[in-house]
């Protein structure tokens, strides 16, 4: 069981990422069911060595926050409370939104570890595997 914290009334999560070798723990990740993929900012990401290849695809992504170009980064793994998910495949972008957000925690990692949001409780618990 993981808590979440509301936000201006919006589902934040800290969460563990390792790339590396080398693992961080990032507080304010929004929980966004709206959001097809994670996307992690790149201040952050820069502290594990994590920065733009020059072969690096730029994509943009579009969503209630403007419009962002992110490229993409297989990381060792990205974890919330329990569960673990190895070689994920993160985004990594700007997170520009005029508020205080290191990340979103998309449907990628949250259909992939079975995540069941308890917004009652204000918990995110983990279906087994």
């Amino acid at each position: 069981m993981t808590p979440l914290q509301l936000k201006d009334d919006l589902p934040f999560v800290s969460l563990t990422m390792a790339y590396s070798g080398a693992a961080v723990e990032i507080a304010d990740i929004l929980v966004d069911t709206g959001s097809v993929s994670t996307v992690i900012a790149a201040d952050i990401v820069k502290t594990l060595g994590v920065s733009p290849l020059p072969d690096d695809e730029l994509r943009i992504i579009r969503g209630v926050g403007g419009v962002e170009a992110v490229f993409s980064r297989v990381i060792d793994y990205l974890q919330v409370g329990e569960r673990r998910l190895e070689s994920f495949e993160i985004e990594v972008g700007g997170m520009d939104y005029g508020f205080a957000i290191n990340g979103i925690l998309g449907m990628d990692f949250l259909t992939r570890a079975g995540a069941v949001i308890d917004l009652r409780q204000l918990r995110l618990e983990f279906a087994a595997h």
